[in-house]
């Protein structure tokens, strides 16, 4: 038998990640086992109905009902929040805390909007909260944050976050189908939910865009004080239109510092980036981040973004982390929340969000509507770069695409709502940024 000290876990939730975490666990035992010098165990398993069939067939005893009580468990140091929503599992994750536990967590909506109330939890009664698998699936972005470039300051981050919207993207791209079309086999095959609003409207990628805006800089961001737009409204036309003026379409979170100023922007929404971006040609279901730091440059972090094993992956990297700290203490490891100061950093108005933008507009195709959308524009002080004229799938309408110079949020905002009410203007405008990452 062996000698290694047993790290009793609790997994609250046996959903897809659950069972991957299990899995995992038993495929590798001695791998893990060489590796941690400790024997990690799943000793309590809670899940919402015990009779439900399961892939993975557990001993008899470790199954029950009552998360809660996994939480208060004495015998269990270690408790695997898998269960999702943010009502339950807070109060999982608040009760383990307050007994000095870790909590490993994949959960970025708990994150993103309890943030705050956890870590000074954990803090307060000397607990651990660990998150990496809730951004990025298996891509190591937070422990890349908050350890491998500690020694930085970031001033912008952005990449891919969301792996259903990129698939739906890169169908819509390579193969020209429309939206519903792609949406509906990215649902047959698994990668978006029923209800796909949380994907495709932008707010999963918002959730993880406010983690990763306070490791990088200690502010809690909420969704409300970000743009955050989905990708519904695209067309292959604007695909191929991107294309065309050579840039690709990602939805994307960008997370920008003016350290000047000292402001701060979080922002989701689609973007056209250059064709030659790394992150413009990540494609699928993968996930992609760039990181600028003023010490190390620019690194990319890419991989699986989502599904059983990424997000297993990141759960176990964080059991491995929760090893080291009951084993050799807190001065042994970093961890993650506790160690973010928090700053007086403050939003950034909408007239520092600078960008040049991408503005396609339906309008009654008769003389004379290019020069009222233009004199619309110039109110505004927005000045037009190109144009694409083009038939529209109203009858007597026309397609008009336009790029524009740099301009702002405020500007641009304005100058949609004077598009708006002009009489050739037939459907709502449809914007998307341009990312000059590079610039």
């Amino acid at each position: 038998m062996s000698t290694l000290p047993v790290l009793h876990l609790g997994l609250c939730g046996f959903g897809t990640v659950g069972q991957g975490v299990w899995q995992h666990l038993e495929a590798n035992r001695a791998l893990l086992r060489a590796r941690l010098g400790v024997d990690l165990r799943v000793t309590r398993v809670a899940v919402r109905d015990a009779r439900r069939r399961r892939d993975v067939r557990l001993p008899r005893g470790v199954l029950c009902t009552d998360p809660l009580a996994i939480a208060r468990d004495p015998a269990v140091p270690v408790v695997c929040e898998l269960m999702g929503g943010t009502g339950l599992a807070r109060q999982v994750t608040l009760a383990a805390l307050r007994l000095g536990k870790v909590v490993v967590s994949a959960n970025k909506a708990l994150i993103c909007e309890h943030g705050p109330e956890i870590l000074a939890t954990a803090r307060r009664h000397g607990g651990h909260f660990l998150f990496e698998a809730s951004v990025a699936g298996g891509i190591p972005i937070i422990k890349a944050l908050r350890e491998g470039l500690v020694a930085n300051r970031f001033p912008r981050i952005y990449g891919i976050l969301n792996g259903t919207c990129n698939y739906i993207l890169t169908r819509m791209k390579e193969q020209g189908a429309p939206y519903a079309e792609v949406l509906a086999d990215a649902k047959r095959l698994g990668y978006a939910e029923a209800d796909e609003s949380l994907d495709v409207d932008g707010w999963d990628t918002a959730h993880k865009a406010a983690v990763l805006a306070w490791l990088a800089h200690g502010v809690w961001v909420r969704t409300d004080q970000m743009i955050v737009e989905g990708i519904s409204r695209l067309t292959p036309d604007d695909l191929r239109n991107a294309a065309t003026l050579g840039f690709g379409i990602k939805l994307l979170a960008v997370i920008t510092r003016d350290f000047r100023r000292d402001e701060l922007s979080v922002r989701v929404h689609p973007t056209l980036l250059p064709a030659g971006d790394v992150i413009a040609n990540v494609n699928g279901v993968f996930n992609a981040v760039s990181v600028s730091g003023d010490v190390v440059g620019t690194t990319l972090y890419s991989g699986r973004g989502a599904g059983r094993d990424a997000t297993a992956s990141a759960v176990l990297s964080d059991l491995a982390d929760a090893a080291a700290l009951l084993r050799h203490g807190k001065g042994a490891h970093v961890p993650g929340g506790e160690a973010v100061v928090s700053t007086r950093c403050r939003l950034a108005p909408p007239e520092r969000i600078r960008s040049r933008y991408y503005v396609r507009l339906t309008v009654r195709d008769q003389p004379g509507v290019l020069a009222r959308v233009a004199s619309a524009m110039a109110r505004h002080r927005v000045s037009i770069a190109t144009v694409i004229q083009g038939p529209a799938e109203r009858p007597r309408a026309a397609s008009l695409v336009l790029t524009t110079h740099e301009s702002d949020e405020r500007a641009i905002g304005r100058t949609l709502r004077r598009l708006r009410s002009l009489a050739a203007v037939l459907e709502d405008p449809v914007l998307l940024r341009i990312g000059d990452f590079a610039s």
